[in-house]
């Protein structure tokens, strides 16, 4: 078995890589600021765990013999930066310290990047596209893109950047209002509350399970193909027809309150093109939403929210 680091690994998509890593007999390092992470996450695990950033780590503790680095950590929503110019050196300095320690060690950097990058572009959504940055957000993302590709040029480090679409699933319980909607619809549901929807609905999402996720970047951890994955799944839902879902699901026919918009460069549509990610990675979405839906109602409805 082999020895990896995981960014973020606390936090929701992070400690459910964790999870699966250790499961299969591997030795874990996490690295989490705890910024929307909890230890709580994976405290039924033997890890090493350090409670810092990423470049602290990188500064300041030992951190030989590790056979790859999983990159998670780092702010994941539009509105963190917003509030906080700060988080965009912050992830930079991340970004930074992970590939050089990648450079040192000689091995491979697997991290998470965003559907976002799309935004204003025709879907399905390809990983040749030329974007066009729409806020802090998707500027730093593209920004960890690119200095990975020059980190393989002058260095020849291994490393893949995964676009995660809409993601959802377990252990999202620490994230609150910046959970996905699948989940803070389920929520809300479930307190007899109404769901919020900006504008009337008709918006959608590639929502992809985190099961899935955890597969496409144990692939892209095995592949010595290096660049740009869509993780997704190729089928893209309106929030109204997942409300719908969720209303079957749980059996409440709760009403959702539609609101509107207050958010500049929203984004209307993800839709993966996963021909890449299924040729190159051998990946595939295996979850469908009805059935990613039923398992968070069962892990959800037995934890206090």
């Amino acid at each position: 078995m082999a020895k990896y680091l995981v960014t973020g690994g606390a936090g929701f998509i992070g400690s459910n890589l964790v999870h699966d890593l250790v499961k299969k007999g591997n030795d874990v390092i996490v690295v989490d600021s705890l910024h929307t992470g909890n230890k709580n996450l994976i405290s039924d695990l033997d890890v090493e765990f350090y409670p810092m950033r990423i470049d602290e780590f990188y500064r300041k503790e030992k951190w030989n013999d590790i056979d790859g680095i999983y990159h998670l950590g780092k702010p994941s929503a539009s509105p963190m930066y917003r509030q906080d110019r700060k988080r965009i050196s912050e992830f930079v300095d991340g970004s930074i310290a992970i590939l050089e320690m990648a450079r040192e060690l000689g091995v491979k950097m697997v991290a998470a990047s965003t559907s976002s990058v799309y935004n204003g572009l025709e879907p399905p959504h390809r990983e040749d596209m030329i974007i066009k940055i729409t806020d802090f957000y998707t500027e730093v993302r593209l920004f960890e893109e690119r200095l990975a590709k020059v980190y393989e040029d002058l260095y020849g480090i291994e490393w893949n950047e995964m676009r995660f679409f809409s993601v959802y699933g377990p252990r999202e319980e620490y994230k609150r209002n910046y959970a996905n909607l699948v989940t803070q619809f389920l929520w809300a549901m479930m307190k007899d509350e109404q769901p919020v929807i900006y504008g009337d609905g008709k918006q959608r999402r590639d929502f992809v399970y985190v099961d899935d996720v955890v597969n496409a970047l144990e692939l892209a951890m095995k592949s010595r193909m290096n660049g740009i994955y869509n993780v997704g799944t190729g089928k893209s839902y309106s929030l109204n027809e997942m409300l719908e879902i969720l209303q079957k699901i749980t059996g409440k026919e709760v009403k959702p309150k539609y609101i509107e918009n207050p958010m500049k460069n929203y984004v209307m549509v993800t839709q993966a093109s996963t021909e890449k990610a299924k040729k190159e990675l051998g990946f595939e979405a295996r979850v469908s939403l009805e059935e990613g839906i039923k398992n968070i109602y069962d892990y959800y409805s037995k934890i206090k929210i």
